[in-house]
């Protein structure tokens, strides 16, 4: 399909790897001018070269923050106006929380996760608005998680994050879309990402079991039998952020290989 997206310009947060990253590069690859956000300078230079060597005539701008300080989210936002001269669409996708036994978990632990993925999105969903609302054009995606839906004991952290975030997303939706922007929510199941490698071995030291009975069973749980490739959550991203789809807004999409168990 022709997207319509050549000359837009794009902020994706927790763009250097794993799914944020195949955001931006989905966007580069239909024309997109891209600043993408992370914590790791490394990483993002890493990135920034990748996307640069796809040979799209496209800027691409690396900016680095921690989504978790309120104070930084101003500074990425007006780093990337000021780089890119506007803010078409904005991909949430910075995030991260620990796993572990609910009993041994402190406050902190929900706290962390809270503040940097639920505050993270919310702070900048604000950010960008205002400048959208008074263009009367914009478009934001969350890349949540299926955990909002079906939470695990061993995530609870960011579950709960998770979950916040789709009511968000729906209830923002109402007020956004007065002013022509539209907001959904992407919620993956189990991506084939370093952070699933991560998740994983939190899984194997929880349960005691081996790294074949936790990729086992996490497989198990899939009806097609098979993790969720970054790209495909980045298709979908940029489709939702296309005019092809101009009444979709405030809805959660999943791209679980069939494991949610209900509605």
């Amino acid at each position: 399909m022709e997207l319509g997206l050549v000359g837009k310009t794009a902020l994706v947060t927790g763009g250097s790897a794993g799914i944020g990253f195949a955001c931006a590069r989905m966007l580069v690859c239909e024309g997109v001018h891209v600043a993408i956000v992370a914590r790791s300078g490394d990483r993002l230079a890493h990135a920034k070269a990748s996307l640069e060597n796809l040979g799209i005539d496209v800027r691409v701008v690396t900016i680095s923050g921690d989504l978790g300080q309120a104070a930084d989210v101003e500074r990425v936002v007006a780093e990337a106006r000021h780089a890119l001269g506007k803010i078409d669409i904005l991909i949430n996708c910075a995030g991260s929380a620990r796993g572990g036994n609910f009993l041994e978990l402190r406050d902190e632990a929900f706290l962390d996760a809270w503040n940097l993925k639920l505050l993270g999105y919310i702070r900048m969903t604000r950010a960008v608005a205002h400048e959208m609302v008074a263009r009367r054009d914009g478009r934001i995606v969350n890349i949540v998680g299926g955990a909002a839906r079906t939470p695990s004991a061993e995530f609870l952290t960011g579950s709960t994050a998770n979950a916040a975030l789709i009511n968000f997303t729906r209830g923002v939706s109402k007020e956004l879309a007065k002013h022509n922007v539209r907001i959904v929510a992407i919620s993956p199941g189990a991506t084939a990402t370093e952070r699933a490698e991560r998740l994983l071995e939190d899984e194997m030291r929880l349960r005691g079991l081996t790294r074949e009975e936790a990729w086992a069973a996490r497989v198990k749980a899939i009806p097609l039998a098979r993790m969720v490739d970054p790209d495909e959550i980045a298709a979908l991203a940029a489709l939702a952020v296309s005019d092809r789809m101009p009444s979709m807004t405030g809805c959660e999409i999943l791209i679980d290989g069939g494991a949610a168990p209900g509605v």
